[in-house]
């Protein structure tokens, strides 16, 4: 899960959840570190499928720089597919509603490629697509004609669309028995009516950064 505000120019610190269960020395399964949370309903052989939940950090006036209305707080609610024919090469697509904040329809797709050596190290790093419908991209990247005067930006009513292109990449590596450290980095290239927003062109960047960092646990017998 991604706390961001799309269309800052600054590097944004992201939070990453994950839970995951391993039998006997069965590797845990790749996730990428832009997964939305979410547990499998359906897995058969390397396609899985999954409701899923994500959030959005809320947006105010003062993160963009003028008087604009607050985006509400973005808890987002959906599904995923993802299918994994090898070892090596992953797919994904995730189809989320948001149900506070924007309200919209936000959609993502996009590719890995992992090496690995068990749990031992594990890296990744792949093409991402994003996609938001119109509803979206008028709370992030739109300007109502009542708000144009207060923040001092022409009025704005951007369509929906493919809004990102970009890529992420993971690192994990295990420390100890139970502990291992994990670390990722995201970009993000704003495109279309979104890369075209006065708030993007004025207050924010067409280039998007995330990165995180955490530690990792595994319970039960662990890595010799």
């Amino acid at each position: 899960m991604t706390p961001r505000h799309p269309g800052s120019d600054d590097l944004q610190p992201s939070a990453m959840v994950n839970l995951d269960i391993a039998r006997g020395d069965t590797p845990f399964r790749f996730e990428a570190p832009d997964d939305s949370f979410g547990i499998d309903l359906v897995r058969s052989g390397g396609l899985s499928l999954a409701p899923v939940a994500n959030f959005e950090d809320s947006r105010t006036a003062q993160d963009v720089g003028t008087d604009l209305p607050k985006v509400g707080f973005s808890l987002e609610l959906g599904g995923a597919v993802r299918f994994q024919p090898s070892e090596n090469f992953r797919l994904s697509a995730e189809l989320r509603k948001g149900v506070s904040g924007h309200e919209g329809w936000v959609g993502t797709a996009g590719a890995d490629f992992i090496v690995r050596d068990g749990d031992r190290w594990l890296a990744s790093i792949g093409p991402r697509l994003t996609w938001g419908d119109d509803t979206y991209h008028d709370a992030w990247f739109g300007v109502a004609p009542a708000d144009s005067v207060p923040s001092g930006l022409p009025a704005y009513d951007p369509g929906g669309g493919i809004h990102a292109y970009g890529a992420t990449a993971s690192v994990l590596t295990q420390l100890s028995r139970h502990w291992g450290l994990v670390a990722y980095a995201k970009y993000d290239r704003l495109t279309g009516d979104a890369a075209d927003s006065p708030i993007v062109l004025t207050y924010g960047s067409r280039d998007q950064f995330w990165f995180g960092a955490g530690l990792t646990y595994t319970f039960g017998p662990a890595l010799d």
